[in-house]
Formats: C-alpha cells, structure tokens, sequence
C-alpha cells in the first residue's frame, strides 16, 4: 500500500500568517495554482482512493490534485485541522500580546497545549488516525490512497508513523501542497519514503514555512 498524505494549498490566511484552525477558508490564487500544480505532478499516478478534510481548502486541492480521474472524493472530518479556539483569526503578533506564554509554550512544548476553547495534539491525533485506519481499510499492496488534509493533521500523523513525540512537532515542515509518500502493508507499518516534497512548486532552497500554526 501506498499512501500520499498531501497539504492543502495556501489561503490568504497563510500568507497573513493568521491562525485558521477549523475556520473554513478557501484557497488564494497561489493555493489554487499550487494544487494545479499537485494535480500535475500526479497527473499519471494510479490513484485508488481519495480522502480529505471536508473544510474546503483542503477539498479544493484534493479535486484538482485527482484532475479528471473519475474517482469519488470521500470527507472525513476527523482530518480537520487541529481547533485553535479563540486564536482563530488572529495573527501570530496578535497572540503575542494576548497570551504570550501560552504561545511560548506551543512554540517550545507543543505537547503540553490545550488551545483555549479548543484541541490538544492529543485530541487531534486519535481522531486523525483513526481517519487514517478507515481510509486506509481494504487496500492491497498496489493500491494508492491520497489524503489531503492539513498542517498539525499530518505532523501528528507523521510523529506517530516515525515513532518520534508530539514534543518534537516542529521537527519538520509540512510545506503548502506538500507530499509526503509513505509505503507499507498495513497502516501500522508504514514507512517514510519522501517527507515535506513540494519541488512541484518550489525550489530546492525555496520558501516553504507559514507563520502560523
């Protein structure tokens, strides 16, 4: 079995570096010309099967990821993105100000952090595996499953694949449109084959880091 777990594109929220959480923003103009570009480079993989965040940026890049495939895009919302409570909508700046060391500790322990009114990683890794476990179910060794869903959603995700601690969150990126290629027989022996791969849109030493998260 193969699995591209995959990003969404970037929103103008992204580019402001305001915190989205589960707000349902769409993708800019760049999103929509990076999920294009996604849809390119997997213009002749065979994909089995397509799941997503139902929030529509992570929808939108999975429709024009799959291209003309005439293949049935399922939504899943334990893929959503992690809830920021009422952090949503603000700036990073504006956090800073507000709750300065409830920030620090998300940027330096990420683990320990109930967002106010909101998810833990905790939280937001058993419903995203479980997401996992159910569209991963039925597949054989030449199937291919995509999962387009979000920033905190694969970094959980990949943390537990890599045996590595939700404490060590930040240990990589995940990259707008990103692709992350994980290859095994079952979805608790899957294997990192490429992480954070986004030469699709952006060069080897490009750009490729929000602000907010």
């Amino acid at each position: 079995m193969r699995l591209l777990l995959a990003r969404h594109g970037e929103t103008a929220w992204n580019a402001e570096g305001r915190y989205q959480g589960q707000e349902d923003i769409p993708l800019s103009p760049v999103g929509l010309g990076q999920a294009q570009s996604l849809g390119g480079r997997l213009r002749e993989v065979r994909i089995t099967r397509a799941v997503a965040s139902p929030l529509s940026r992570a929808r939108q890049t999975a429709e024009l990821a799959l291209g003309e495939r005439d293949l049935p895009l399922t939504l899943d919302p334990g893929l959503m993105e992690i809830a920021h409570g009422t952090w949503e909508g603000l700036l990073a700046s504006e956090i800073r100000e507000r709750d300065p060391e409830l920030l620090r500790t998300w940027r330096e322990a990420p683990h320990e952090v109930l967002m106010p009114e909101g998810e833990s990683l905790q939280h937001v890794l058993d419903r995203a595996w479980s997401a996992l476990e159910r569209a991963c179910d039925g597949l054989g060794d030449d199937d291919t499953l995509l999962v387009v869903a979000h920033d905190a959603v694969n970094r959980v995700l990949l943390c537990r694949i890599l045996g590595i601690p939700l404490a060590r969150l930040w240990g990589f990126r995940q990259a707008p449109t990103t692709l992350n290629l994980l290859e095994g027989p079952h979805v608790s022996q899957l294997e990192v084959v490429r992480l954070n791969d986004c030469t699709h849109h952006t060069a080897l030493f490009g750009e490729a880091v929000h602000r907010a998260l």
